[in-house]
């Protein structure tokens, strides 16, 4: 009877997962500012950002062959033979991971919990090709520049929302409709994609299909000049998607409750959709699409801190870990020969993928 009793709750809990009972928050202040702060939300996010500073080092170790620590630690310092490679090959390496996992991360969160849905995720709906066809149009049609390759994936991420967006407004943004709409237009905007390959010079295209991958092969401090600027005025967004986080969650329970408690959603949709957006894009114009971090970031990190929806915080730490890792077997493999952190990401995303669609079709 008791088992009974267990299952019929489960069957009964929301789709973002079963409501957890937790401890009373922290309050924590800063100067005139004060928030609440789930004790073990707070602890997961501790742990996730030193578990993410661990593989950041063991990054800048890794190489054409693995440095000590001591001598890595020189090298940041400017001394010692290896602080060129250090600093202009392997650093940027590391930035780019840890600010595209965890921007990567923060998106998944955001349509997660606009979805209500753990396949809501840019790249299961489509958000990542439409990037990519925005990105490819720059490539081909324009001189493909740094600063068009952004504009670009940011209008094709956004032309791509706006399609998804208008035809599941029979459902709102919730349910599965909205992700069986996404995934036809990720299949049609992934037809058109190879077709403009296909139309490209030889040249264009073959730079265009090794991008496709997924890569941080090759990143420099050039590279990232104008994704960190997009990604700092993103972090001030984020800041507001922080005060946010209340009505976020209130959203994830249902439109009605969301708006007998206050939250206009004609302002706050867009909004969040711009910052998942933004983060998406701005990590395929120089990465390429890197696909299933942010599938699978925000549920494992949900899971982490033991939250009723999907906090954003821990979203985007373990985004950031998830690629570091990613990254680092991606260099290791098949040493030296790296492979696309696309590639690795794939592999791990699938079998997840498969699990998630199992586990949901049993609910």
């Amino acid at each position: 009877m008791k088992v009974e009793e267990k299952r019929a709750r489960e069957d009964r809990a929301p789709e973002m997962g079963s409501p957890v009972v937790a401890r009373p928050p922290l309050a924590v202040r800063i100067g005139p500012f004060s928030a609440a702060v789930e004790r073990r939300g707070a602890v997961a996010a501790v742990v996730l950002a030193a578990v993410a500073a661990v593989l950041a080092f063991v990054g800048l170790c890794r190489g054409d062959a693995w440095d000590a620590p001591g001598e890595v630690f020189a090298a940041l310092a400017g001394h010692g033979d290896a602080a060129f490679v250090v600093q202009e090959w392997r650093l940027p390496r590391v930035t780019a991971a840890l600010a595209f996992g965890a921007a990567l991360g923060a998106a998944g969160a955001v349509f997660q919990n606009l979805t209500r849905n753990p396949l809501g995720s840019p790249d299961v709906i489509g958000l990542d090709a439409g990037a990519y066809t925005g990105a490819l149009v720059a490539l081909t049609v324009l001189s493909g520049t740094s600063v068009q390759l952004a504009a670009g994936s940011v209008a094709g991420g956004l032309a791509a929302a706006v399609v998804v967006y208008l035809l599941s407004l029979g459902s709102g943004l919730g349910g599965l409709r909205l992700v069986v709409i996404g995934i036809a237009v990720n299949a049609m905007l992934t037809a058109l994609n190879s077709w403009i390959v296909l139309r490209a010079e030889l040249e264009v295209a073959m730079a265009a299909v090794g991008w496709s991958a997924g890569s941080l092969n090759g990143i420099g401090w050039e590279d990232l000049r104008l994704p960190l600027v997009i990604l700092a005025a993103l972090a001030a967004l984020a800041v507001l998607l922080a005060a946010l986080a209340r009505p976020m969650h209130q959203v994830a329970v249902g439109d009605d409750l969301a708006v007998t408690s206050g939250v206009r959603l004609s302002g706050y949709r867009p909004l969040v959709v711009l910052a998942g957006v933004g983060c998406t894009a701005t990590v395929t114009a120089v990465a390429g699409p890197v696909v299933f971090i942010a599938l699978a970031a925000p549920q494992i990190g949900r899971r982490l801190a033991g939250a009723a929806g999907v906090p954003l915080l821990p979203a985007a730490l373990t985004g950031a870990v998830l690629l570091l890792v990613a990254d680092l077997t991606a260099q290791t493999v098949l040493a030296p020969v790296a492979l696309p952190v696309g590639a690795v990401t794939t592999v791990v995303g699938g079998g997840y993928l498969l699990w998630l669609l199992v586990r949901e079709v049993r609910r």
